[in-house]
């Protein structure tokens, strides 16, 4: 595998953080609702002590599928809030790939009769981190239950297929899952 190449976060991702006063985290996840596709970036050490903001590497770059019904941040809308994210909760580990998830509870697998089942393999589940846009009242994507999560249909990645959250291959959820701890941050834009 190649070393990770240096580069910058999304100027979106930047200024949302500078707006809220967040650091950022070790790992942080960049999504394109344009482009289908979520960029793992890992945070390095900083070289030099007047430097603006930290250097980050891009690790990994991951073809996803958002919501059908578009971007919007209202509850009920089905669509995939924009903004800047963290991980609040991590559902799923130590169940087998395949698991399947109802209300965030493992009940049943792919392969014993739900191979249609929405929400699979791992959960990992949002809070907006911007008050009146994606936090709080009827915009909050925790309470929207927006996650990053398995479902069974790999041959719709890379086009719009969700019902608001973003959908991932086993693969790249597994390793989002195991590597991300809680708190990671998330930006989702419409493109970088």
């Amino acid at each position: 595998m190649n070393p990770p190449a240096l580069c910058r976060l999304p100027a979106a991702f930047e200024r949302a953080c500078e707006r809220r006063g967040v650091l950022l985290t070790e790992y942080a996840l960049a999504v394109s609702v344009q482009r289908q596709r979520l960029r793992l970036f890992v945070r390095l050490p900083w070289r030099h002590s007047a430097a603006p903001r930290p250097a980050v590497a891009l690790v990994r770059e991951m073809l996803i599928s958002t919501s059908r019904f578009g971007v919007g941040q209202q509850e009920n809308s089905q669509q995939t809030p924009l903004g800047l994210h963290r991980v609040a909760a991590k559902i799923g580990g130590g169940w087998p790939p395949g698991a399947v998830f109802k209300a965030r509870q493992m009940c049943g697998y792919t392969w014993q009769g739900q191979p249609q089942a929405r929400i699979v393999h791992r959960i990992l589940w949002l809070a907006g981190l911007e008050p009146g846009f994606n936090q709080g009242g009827r915009v909050d994507s925790f309470r929207r239950y927006i996650y990053l999560h398995g479902f069974s249909d790999p041959l719709a990645l890379g086009r719009p297929a969700s019902h608001g959250c973003i959908h991932l291959g086993a693969d790249d959820l597994l390793l989002l899952f195991d590597l991300l701890p809680v708190g990671t941050l998330v930006w989702i834009g419409r493109d970088w």
